[in-house]
């Protein structure tokens, strides 16, 4: 009965070790967690979190777009014997505005082989105010029809203001005619996604100091909060300090 009794406080003393020692160990892996624990972002994540986006915008556009390719020729208002050259220079403004009219698209449709509606959205005319000629720039996702639709334009402009050349004083002259491009115009995927890098992190740049100061301080200070808080959460408050050295005093 002695042996029976002895060998039951010993599986009692080996049950209340490992109880004791699972609360160790519990005690160890809470200390772990609370040390492990995840902090929050810190507030500028929204500056690198935003140009990254817009670099993946960027650079997803410059791959999936088509290229487009853009072919120019040149026509130059030329004045006549009795005309001034400075006539001849604002017949060229002129010319350059009505470029993109309907009448002049009209005569240029059949040569370029599109309708008018589409060609009204790929030509366009520029001028210089010190010089009396006129750029006309086609634009497609084919070269030679790039160089079709700028060589139409720049021959229906010159007929149609030819028949006026009379009362004029000035006519227009094919200068040079355009030719299909060997490399497209539009950006490329690096440079696109380099753009959208820039605008991704101006975007990020412009929020960071949009957003309201007070939810930046409060997230600031719970970041820098949270490892004081756990550093001296053992140490004994003030006034229990207070308390047992007044205790003390009274003894």
């Amino acid at each position: 009965m002695a042996d029976t009794a002895d060998q039951k406080k010993a599986d009692q003393k080996k049950a209340e070790k490992k109880a004791d020692q699972r609360k160790a160990d519990q005690r160890k892996t809470d200390r772990r967690r609370r040390k492990v624990r995840l902090l929050p972002p810190p507030a500028w994540w929204p500056l690198p979190a935003a140009a990254v986006l817009g670099l993946a915008a960027g650079g997803a556009y410059g791959v999936l777009k088509a290229p487009e390719y853009a072919a120019t020729s040149y026509v130059v208002a030329v004045p006549n014997e009795t005309t001034e050259p400075a006539t001849a220079l604002g017949f060229a403004q002129a010319y350059a505005r009505i470029a993109t009219s309907s009448s002049t698209l009209a005569y240029a449709q059949p040569r370029a082989g599109i309708s008018a509606g589409r060609l009204r959205t790929q030509v366009r005319a520029e001028t210089s105010p010190e010089s009396p000629m006129i750029a006309i720039t086609g634009t497609s996702k084919s070269a030679t029809e790039a160089a079709d639709i700028a060589n139409a334009v720049a021959d229906a402009l010159s007929l149609s203001s030819n028949q006026a050349a009379k009362n004029t004083g000035v006519q227009l002259l094919l200068f040079n005619q355009a030719v299909a491009p060997s490399e497209p115009a539009s950006p490329s995927a690096a440079i696109s996604g380099a753009v959208g890098l820039c605008a991704g992190g101006l975007l990020g740049g412009l929020w960071l100091l949009a957003r309201p100061a007070g939810r930046t301080r409060r997230s600031e200070e719970h970041h820098v909060a949270g490892p004081v808080v756990e550093e001296y959460a053992s140490l004994p408050a003030q006034g229990d300090h207070t308390d047992t050295k007044e205790k003390e005093s009274v003894r």
